[in-house]
């Protein structure tokens, strides 16, 4: 199986993003979104993903953060797609239930080749600091655009930050369990294609 590696320039009259990702080495990443609650998030995520992720952007945030959010979404689902390919030889599937303190997500996910989220996580608004409702749409653009079918739900918790936490480390572990090599050379489906 070749080295899955791939670059994704998405720029916007929104957002500039450059993101590097690759499956197959585990090094320091280097994320610098502009938003740093974002960058601790992505660290995590690719941190438990056992996976190298370098990003790039920026954005109109002077707006809101939605647009930059949902865009490096949309460039790392495009990111994860190229990088799997065909998907032969794979896992495909992953699940993981991850605890952070009080918080308790479970996150279940299948590299089906059909989106689809759903998103079971209740965050309490905040009026200052990270709009966590945009986790939401950074999950919903990522399953889009890498044709996975995805779960999250939060099983327990009542700090923000942990539950944000519980749910981008399970995605990390979840993730790496489906990117996993196989000893097979086929599509890890009955159909023959994914």
């Amino acid at each position: 199986m070749k080295r899955r590696k791939s670059k994704i320039i998405r720029n916007t009259t929104e957002t500039q993003i450059s993101l590097s990702l690759d499956l197959d080495k585990a090094e320091k990443s280097k994320i610098a979104t502009s938003l740093p609650f974002m960058d601790h998030m992505l660290n995590l995520f690719a941190a438990h993903a056992g996976i190298t992720l370098d990003i790039k952007a920026a954005g109109d945030t002077e707006i809101d953060d939605h647009h930059l959010i949902e865009d490096i979404g949309i460039t790392l689902g495009k990111a994860l797609k190229e990088c799997l390919g065909d998907k032969k030889g794979i896992a495909r599937y992953g699940n993981f239930l991850l605890p952070m303190d009080e918080a308790l997500s479970y996150i279940a996910l299948d590299l089906s080749g059909r989106p689809f989220l759903s998103y079971e996580v209740d965050i309490k608004f905040q009026t200052t600091g990270f709009n966590y409702d945009l986790i939401q749409e950074f999950f919903y653009a990522l399953a889009s655009n890498a044709l996975m079918t995805l779960h999250i739900k939060m099983l327990k918790g009542r700090n923000n930050h942990h539950i944000a936490e519980s749910i981008f480390k399970g995605f990390g572990r979840a993730l790496k369990q489906a990117i996993a090599k196989t000893k097979s050379s086929k599509v890890p489906s009955t159909k023959g294609v994914l």
